[in-house]
């Protein structure tokens, strides 16, 4: 059985060796998927979700103009096998001949599919089998809060008073006066 996946976020991850690796996180099932990606896909991915043009078409944008012009359209992908730690995707086109509907199905790689599937607004499933290996429990996934980080919101500064700056230098002590 396929379940409709959404992207839920491309990003950075670290891998099993500690690696930093781009990944695109898909939700499907009350679960999500983390599949690597080049760090190229990834930006073409997150171009393409933000709805933010590229000054010249990316390779994804030029094949689905093509697929158009050509009287075709983009029905859909699949990601749906895995094997040796690669997923498959197959991409779901349809092409109308003299008012007869053709249906035409591609061998492609997750990162181009999804690529794809963003562009064209098109629906993205995933295989029970591709879930049951490789999903992965929300949890897994949360992100540790600006505070666990470290990080301080600005406007929790204190607000600056120059009456605290001591501007007294004792040049007893440093004859210099620095």
């Amino acid at each position: 059985m396929n379940h409709s996946a959404n992207v839920a976020g491309v990003g950075v991850g670290v891998d099993a060796n500690g690696e930093e690796i781009s990944a695109v996180l898909l939700a499907a099932r009350d679960e999500y998927l983390p599949i690597a990606v080049t760090t190229d896909q990834a930006r073409a991915i997150k171009l393409a979700l933000a709805g933010e043009p590229f000054e010249r078409p990316l390779t994804h944008d030029l094949l689905i103009q093509m697929i158009t012009d050509f009287g075709g359209a983009l029905d859909g992908v699949r990601i749906d096998d895995i094997a040796d730690g690669t997923f498959y995707a197959k991409i779901d086109t349809e092409r109308y001949d003299d008012g007869e509907s053709r249906h035409h199905v591609f061998d492609a790689r997750p990162s181009d599919a999804i690529a794809l599937a963003v562009r064209a607004e098109c629906q993205i499933e995933v295989s029970d089998d591709v879930l049951d290996y490789a999903g992965e429990p929300p949890s897994r996934f949360e992100t540790a809060s600006d505070e666990e980080q470290g990080i301080v919101d600005p406007s929790e500064f204190d607000e600056y008073d120059e009456s605290d700056i001591d501007t007294d230098v004792d040049t007893e002590s440093d004859p210099d006066g620095i």
